[in-house]
């Protein structure tokens, strides 16, 4: 997803507008935008409190380095996620350079752990961006029980998308279930 500031300023800060995705790029190597899939791809998505003190952190970092996106993309420009060259990140990038590293450096510190408490250890796997989205609705399908919202924050067109790939039952998920389930069925023995 991206965002611009003037989109930042609009939402005031209460919501994110999704309303077009990075689609790639061109043979030249430029980047190319367009509107979501379907309709349901617009969508306002609630700002949750630690992602706006981080959107305003970067906005803060971005002013003490004078960052300012002067980079245009179909039209849009003034991107809040930038590089330090002032252009829009891109996401293969974000996950090469910013996660992935980070990754070998855990499971480098992890390794010597493992071996000094003399056990297996416990490994990331290398991820993306797109598992990021994964992650996180996962964890809105552990957390959140009306499927709807779950299908329009996630934009999804089709219930039956949000049904198949992220209403996983996990163990954890379903003993919680019951214990909140426990002495609501006026059952008595």
């Amino acid at each position: 997803m991206y965002m611009t500031n003037e989109e930042w300023e609009q939402n005031n800060q209460d919501y994110l507008k999704e309303s077009y995705e990075e689609t790639g790029f061109t043979a030249g190597g430029y980047f190319t935008m367009s509107t979501p899939k379907t309709a349901a791809g617009k969508r306002a998505i609630p700002i949750l409190p630690e992602v706006r003190k981080a959107l305003e952190q970067e906005r803060a970092n971005q002013q003490e380095l004078e960052l300012v996106c002067e980079y245009e993309i179909d039209g849009i420009s003034d991107f809040v996620f930038l590089n330090r060259f002032g252009q829009p990140q891109n996401p293969q990038t974000v996950t090469k350079t910013g996660m992935n590293p980070w990754v070998v450096a855990y499971n480098e510190a992890e390794l010597e752990k493992a071996e000094k408490e003399k056990r297996e250890p416990q490994l990331l796997p290398p991820f993306s961006c797109h598992n990021l989205r994964h992650t996180f609705c996962t964890r809105l399908c552990e957390n959140e029980t009306n499927l709807k919202i779950i299908q329009d924050i996630m934009g999804h067109r089709d219930i039956s998308t949000t049904m198949e790939i992220y209403a996983e039952a996990t163990k954890e998920a379903k003993a919680h279930s019951f214990e909140k389930l426990n002495g609501k069925l006026g059952i008595s023995v």
